[in-house]
């Protein structure tokens, strides 16, 4: 009793030294489920928001945020929401080209705004041509293919749409342009000159050589120098002396899903924006290695207590090339990913209209097929 009594009293009283055992293992034990729950939450969150390129792969490429998929999280489509987190922030815009961002939308969103800039936004475009005369060495049917192709500086909004069968156009729906360009010698060429340019007169047809013919009060419509086409320096043919060409050609209102040549952009794509993260620091040479495996601008190396540091400048800059999984060393201390929602549109204007007008355009289109859609709901419901 008295040996027992002892250890008793040497261990500190009975069974005491057990319940901080016992309590550092609980506390041991949260502390990993605290640590998953975050990591599994980060994956979720990772999961959600961005599309992760790998060294063979590419990872979270289908949108997964619909209802009920994940527990906790509410995604519903709420207007409100939508309102707050939706946002469109030009970034350049000149005369021909326009890059903006479109925050807060889907990938289908963002792919219908594209389809209808390339498809469904209406321009002027040469539709018919009467050939009087074509002795060059361009047969009528390729002549005629390239007079299609030529961009119209012609404001679409302002004709109608020709009916279908309808042989002679009027001033609503119609425009109409003369060529008519003979070749012949110059007679104060040089008698050992070689150049064609000294040679002949008119021996390149430009788009310069286009004269628009007015129809009705289209002349008192529309100022001297509006109607023409968007650049006077396209090459139509060639000729040599005595060869001509005189056609008449009608220009009528159309979209680029009955023929690319009514398509009003030159390009229209987008990208999701670049998100590049440092997963560790990144020092000394191994910085302006990192550096030199993106596009310039996006990896920034600078001075930081006397030593070179990594550190990520503009994202937005990079292509992802991957050229960084390339290099055994550095590809860990990177993860490449997209915003799912962030995307960079690209709009370049055959000179048509300006892009703004098109982007502005192409809204305007798809507003018009959601009310359509919903007129067809309505009937579906009434009947």
């Amino acid at each position: 009793m008295e040996q027992r009594l002892a250890i008793f009293n040497a261990s500190g009283g009975g069974g005491l030294p057990q319940r901080p055992r016992t309590t550092t293992r609980t506390h041991a034990r949260l502390k990993v489920s605290w640590r998953f729950k975050m990591a599994a939450a980060q994956a979720v969150e990772e999961m959600r928001g961005r599309v992760v390129l790998g060294e063979f792969g590419v990872r979270n490429v289908h949108t997964t945020d619909f209802p009920g998929n994940y527990a906790g999280y509410d995604d519903a489509w709420d207007q409100d929401r939508f309102e707050k987190n939706f946002r469109v922030d030009v970034v350049h815009m000149d005369e021909n080209s326009l890059e903006f961002d479109m925050v807060g939308i889907d990938a289908a969103i963002a792919n219908a705004f594209r389809r209808i800039l390339l498809a469904e936004v209406p321009t002027m475009a040469v539709e018919k041509v009467l050939v009087y005369n074509n002795t060059s060495i361009v047969q009528d049917e390729i002549l005629a293919h390239r007079l299609g192709l030529i961009p119209i500086h012609a404001d679409p909004r302002l004709f109608e749409y020709r009916n279908q069968g309808d042989e002679e156009g009027t001033e609503i729906d119609t425009l109409q342009f003369r060529l008519q360009v003979r070749c012949t010698r110059n007679p104060q060429a040089a008698k050992d000159s070689s150049d064609p340019n000294e040679l002949y007169v008119n021996h390149k047809v430009y788009t310069r050589h286009m004269t628009w013919v007015p129809l009705g009060n289209q002349a008192d419509v529309f100022p001297e120098g509006t109607i023409r086409p968007v650049h006077d320096d396209i090459l139509i043919a060639q000729l040599r002396p005595g060869q001509e060409i005189d056609l008449l050609m009608h220009c009528v209102k159309g979209i680029g899903k009955d023929h690319a040549k009514f398509s009003p952009v030159a390009t229209a794509s987008y990208r999701l924006l670049p998100d590049i993260t440092l997963l560790e620091p990144v020092e000394g040479e191994a910085a302006e290695e990192l550096s030199q495996c993106f596009s310039p601008g996006v990896i920034e190396v600078q001075e930081v207590q006397g030593k070179k540091v990594a550190r990520v400048a503009n994202p937005r800059l990079d292509t992802f090339s991957r050229e960084i999984f390339r290099n055994e060393k550095l590809k860990k201390v990177v993860r490449l990913a997209r915003v799912r929602d962030h995307y960079i549109f690209s709009v370049e204007s055959t000179g048509v209209l300006p892009p703004d007008v098109l982007v502005s355009e192409a809204i305007k289109v798809l507003m018009g097929k959601c009310r359509r859609f919903l007129d067809e709901l309505d009937a579906v419901q009434m009947d």
